[in-house]
């Protein structure tokens, strides 16, 4: 991302990022990493590929983006994992709601973002777009942070790095 697009990006998001609440992601884990970097992540992928489209929702595209996971593990604790995967849309519009003014297409990204886990079809291109992104994010930093930690453990116990008491 260029200087000018990355100030352009802060800009119309630093409200967001300011956000106490928002901040609470910077704690929950979430794809090896946190759940405000996945967020802000994604985010930066659909602003430069909604500028590169040209689109002329990229505003409004890019700041859904960054609220669509905007919830707590502790807002959900009472969920399994599959049903975390299917409610968090609806707690992370809840949470939106309660700070910004999210019109029909940014509410429509934030709530179908897990299609097809959660089973609600996006209605626009664009929530189509962030669910697409979300996913290939979401993979990548699996593999990346994920998988490679998991992988690390694994070969410290394998070559008793890590000896367990007996």
């Amino acid at each position: 991302m260029t200087t000018k697009r990355r100030e352009s990006f802060n800009s119309l998001v630093q409200d967001i990022i300011d956000n106490k609440e928002f901040n609470k992601l910077n704690k929950e884990l979430h794809h090896g990493i946190t759940r405000y970097d996945h967020s802000v992540r994604v985010a930066k992928w659909t602003y430069n590929i909604c500028d590169i489209l040209n689109m002329k929702t990229t505003d409004q595209t890019t700041r859904a983006a960054l609220l669509h996971d905007f919830f707590t593990n502790d807002e959900l604790k009472d969920n399994n994992g599959l049903q975390k995967l299917k409610n968090h849309p609806d707690k992370a519009l809840e949470n939106s709601l309660k700070y910004y003014d999210l019109n029909n297409i940014q509410q429509n990204i934030i709530k179908t973002h897990m299609f097809p886990c959660s089973f609600t079809i996006p209605k626009y291109k664009e929530s189509w777009l962030v669910s697409i992104i979300d996913k290939l994010v979401s993979t990548y930093e699996i593999l990346r942070f994920k998988a490679s930690l998991y992988m690390g453990i694994y070969l410290l116990f394998i070559f008793e790095v890590i000896r367990l008491p007996r």
